[in-house]
C-alpha cells in the first residue's frame, strides 16, 4: 500500500489519505481518498479547497514575482524583500496545486516526502520573509538617514540568505529521514512529519511571532513619536498627530491581526492535536493558515503605489505619470 502526504482519514475499504494524519485504520471513519467501494464524493472537498487557495496563491503571487523582476526601478532592499515573500508563496501556492496532483494520481512514499518537505520550506520561507520585512521596515524608522546605503543592502540580502537556508533545512528535515514512515506511532496530525518535528515547526511559528510582535510594537511608539513631534512643529497637534497615529496604528493591527488570524490556529493544534483526532480539525485549521499567502500580496505589494504603476503599464500601457515618482521607505507601506 502507498501512502501520500494528506490527512490521514481512513475507513475499513480505504486507504489512509496522505499528507496529514488523523486516524488509523481500526477507527473506521470516512475515507478521504477513492476506495474499492463505489463513493459519492470521490474525491475529498477539502482537498478540493486547499488546491483552489493554492490556485489563488499562486496566480496573486506570480503577477508580484514578475512585476518586480521585469522592473528596474524595483530594486530596493524594500522590493527585495517583498519579491523573497511573493516567491515563497508562489512556490507554497504550487507546493497545494502539486500535493492534490500526487495525492489522487501518483502514490508513493518518496513523492511524500519530497511534497511535504517542499510545502514545509515554502510556508518556512514566507513566514520567515514576513519577519525579515518587519526588521526592515523597524530599521527604516530606527536608523532612516543611513537606511538607503550600501550597508542595508548587504544585511538584506544576509537576511535572505538565512530565511531561505534554514527554509531549506527545515523542508528536507522529512526527506533525510526526520519522517514516521517507519513509526506509524511517531506520526503527527501532519503525515509524515513526526509529533516532534512538527513541535519544533509550531515553536519556531510562536517565536517568529512574538519577536514580530514586539518589533511592530516598538515601530508603533516610533511612529506615534515622529507624529507627535511633527504636529507640534506644524501647531495642529489635535489633528495631525491623531490621523498619522490611527492610520500607523490600523496599518499594524491589520499586518499582525492577519498573520496571527491565519496562522495561530494550526500552530497550537500542532501542539495539542494527536493524530487519532478527525482530520476534519487538521483541515479546518491548515486551511484558513493557506489565506495568508493569499493576503500578503494585498498588504505588502497591491497597496503600494509603485507596483500599482507597474501593473498599470503592463496591462494596459496607458498610465500617465502625474506627479513625482520616488522609491519610499518601508516605513510609508
Amino acid at each position: 500500500m502507498n501512502e501520500s502526504l494528506v490527512v490521514n482519514d481512513s475507513s475499513a475499504a480505504g486507504e489512509p489519505v496522505p499528507w496529514m494524519e488523523a486516524e488509523s485504520l481500526e477507527q473506521h471513519n470516512g475515507s478521504l481518498e477513492l476506495s474499492a467501494a463505489p463513493l459519492e464524493f470521490p474525491v475529498n472537498p477539502w482537498d478540493i479547497m486547499l488546491c483552489m487557495s493554492g490556485t489563488v496563491i499562486a496566480c496573486e503571487n506570480a503577477i508580484v514575482v514578475a512585476i518586480i523582476f521585469y522592473t528596474p526601478t524595483l530594486r530596493t532592499p524594500m522590493f527585495v524583500l517583498i519579491g523573497s515573500l511573493a516567491t515563497a508563496d508562489l512556490l507554497a501556492g504550487m507546493g497545494l496545486i502539486l500535493n492534490f496532483v500526487f495525492q489522487y494520481v501518483i502514490s508513493s512514499e518518496t513523492i511524500s516526502l519530497i511534497t511535504v518537505g517542499f510545502l514545509v520550506a515554502s510556508f518556512t520561507a514566507s513566514i520567515s520573509s514576513l519577519l525579515a520585512i518587519t526588521v526592515d521596515r523597524y530599521f527604516s524608522l530606527y536608523n532612516a538617514l543611513t537606511y538607503f546605503s550600501d550597508k542595508t543592502l548587504q544585511c538584506v540580502h544576509l537576511m535572505l540568505i538565512v530565511t531561505w537556508g534554514v527554509s531549506l533545512l527545515l523542508g528536507l528535515l522529512p526527506v533525510l529521514g526526520w519522517n514516521c514512515l517507519h513509526e506509524p506511532a511517531s506520526c503527527s496530525i501532519v503525515r509524515p512529519l513526526t509529533r516532534s518535528n512538527l513541535m519544533l515547526l509550531a515553536t519556531s511559528f510562536f517565536a517568529i511571532f512574538v519577536l514580530m510582535l514586539t518589533l511592530y510594537f516598538k515601530i508603533c511608539k516610533i511612529v506615534c513619536r515622529h507624529a507627535h513631534q511633527i504636529a507640534l512643529q506644524q501647531h495642529f497637534f489635535a489633528t495631525s498627530h491623531y490621523v498619522a497615529t490611527k492610520k500607523g496604528v490600523s496599518t499594524l493591527a491589520i499586518i499582525l491581526g492577519t498573520f496571527g488570524a491565519s496562522w495561530l490556529p494550526f500552530a497550537i493544534y500542532c501542539l495539542v492535536g494527536e493524530r487519532e483526532y478527525p482530520s476534519v480539525y487538521t483541515y479546518a485549521t491548515l486551511l484558513p493558515a493557506t489565506y495568508n499567502s493569499m493576503i500578503n500580496p494585498i498588504i505588502y505589494a497591491y497597496r503600494n503605489s509603485e507596483i500599482q504603476r507597474s501593473i498599470y503599464m503592463l496591462l494596459c500601457g496607458c498610465f500617465q505619470a502625474n506627479g513625482s515618482y520616488r522609491s519610499r521607505s518601508p516605513s510609508e507601506v
